[in-house]
């Protein structure tokens, strides 16, 4: 089955009472690989996926800059260390299977002045100590054979970074749970989900589902769910929605850049930084910043709910996490706003852009679990009860790391099914 006819078989029908092995709240990239690896261990296995929204992989699984990271920045030991580096392996491999294009264009990490080159070297014993291939420190001269146009006077560089569309990757997953015998429920999004003793219902808008497991993967709502099955506790996570918003570079522009070009991280801030991507169709992405979304699927500045920014703003992690990061936030804000301040971010990577070479492009939301204390979450996490699996956090490289991380909860699933 092709991925535009998998999308034409998503299930619209209503729930009564329907009976199902397990259900996985959300069709991203996590939860579609999760169903799929179950249906690849048991197919006789009655697997409903549900998605609040009309399509699969509407939210950060869609709104992504389609990096399959190599794995090079992630705490040694650290679960984004070693599913970023299995679930690559996984993608390509699955990618060359169905026909998906993936590209190694590289990562070339710049360092711009002499107090960013001990970051730089951290970074690099950061991505041997968790074996990532054919990592090489440049000099400028090596970094102009690279991306001739970039600044910088260092560079980390990493040749198996790749590029891929993850939409098009999702969708294909989805194509493989309908081929198994699985369902996807779009437009029925989860709104209680209730321990009865020998089962559990998950209450959708569209009627009951009875389930001997449910599996989480709500990304922007997964600390709501969390709370419908009593994980965590009520304030233990907060899901933080973070706006970033790009500028994509016309093709004058775009011709400056070959593949990717990243900032050294600074630990002392919570966000990476604006970076230049090449996209898998050809454009050039230059950001994104990094702003407080007034909703959780707010990806215009206009886009406002009540409800999501008051729980952002009275939550007591939030208020913490700013209070340290103020004068980041207000710049942010700054570029968020103007142009020419986003502009001159961006030139101190690549010189040679003008005004009239980016315009306003894609936004994305990053969903950011922030605990009581105001320190962010940032490994993967994977939280467990009696019938419910649930990643209450899954942040880049997720999309990279997906087929690992969907063949892990799935082996925790399996285990609770018994044989």
């Amino acid at each position: 089955m092709t991925v535009d006819e998998a999308h034409t078989l998503y299930a619209s029908t209503a729930f009564d009472g329907t009976a199902a092995d397990v259900v996985v709240i959300g069709a991203g990239i996590v939860g579609l690989a999760t169903a799929r690896r179950l249906l690849e261990e048991r197919p006789a296995l009655r697997v409903v996926v549900l998605d609040r929204e009309r399509d699969v992989a509407s939210h950060q699984s869609g709104h992504n800059s389609g990096v399959v990271h190599a794995g090079i920045y992630y705490p040694p030991g650290s679960l984004k260390a070693r599913l970023c580096r299995e679930g690559k392996t996984e993608l390509e491999a699955y990618c060359e299977a169905r026909a998906i294009p993936l590209e190694h264009v590289g990562k070339l990490v710049v360092a711009l002045a002499e107090d960013e080159l001990g970051r730089l070297d951290a970074i690099r014993e950061r991505a041997a100590a968790n074996g990532v291939p054919a990592i090489e420190v440049v000099d400028a001269g090596r970094m102009r054979e690279i991306e001739p146009h970039a600044a910088g006077i260092r560079a980390l560089w990493s040749p198996t970074t790749g590029i891929v569309d993850f939409r098009r990757v999702a969708r294909s997953f989805a194509a493989d749970v309908v081929d198994a015998g699985g369902s996807i429920a779009t437009a029925a999004p989860a709104i209680a989900i209730e321990d009865r003793g020998t089962e559990t219902v998950v209450r959708t808008e569209r009627g009951d589902l009875r389930t001997s497991c449910v599996v989480s993967c709500a990304g922007l709502w997964s600390d709501r769910v969390a709370r419908m099955t009593r994980i965590g506790g009520e304030d233990e996570l907060r899901i933080v929605p973070f706006r970033g918003d790009y500028y994509t570079l016309r093709p004058r522009a775009a011709a400056l850049v070959r593949g990717l070009v990243y900032p050294v991280p600074d630990p002392r801030f919570p966000f990476l930084g604006v970076h230049f991507t090449r996209r898998i169709d050809g454009e050039v992405w230059a950001g994104p910043n990094a702003v407080l979304a007034f909703a959780r699927d707010g990806y215009r500045r206009r886009d406002v709910s009540i409800l999501d920014l008051g729980g952002s703003l009275l939550y007591p992690g939030f208020l913490r996490l700013a209070a340290r990061f103020w004068r980041t936030g207000v710049a942010e804000m700054w570029r968020d706003w103007s142009k020419g301040a986003f502009l001159g971010e961006l030139r101190r990577y690549l010189p040679e852009l003008r005004g009239e070479d980016i315009t306003f492009g894609p936004s994305g939301v990053r969903a950011q679990a922030i605990a009581r204390d105001g320190t962010m979450v940032d490994d993967f996490d994977i939280a467990e009860s009696a019938r419910v699996v649930h990643v209450r956090n899954a942040p880049s490289p997720a999309a990279t790391a997906a087929l690992a991380i969907g063949r892990i909860v799935a082996a925790r699933v399996l285990a609770r099914l018994g044989d």
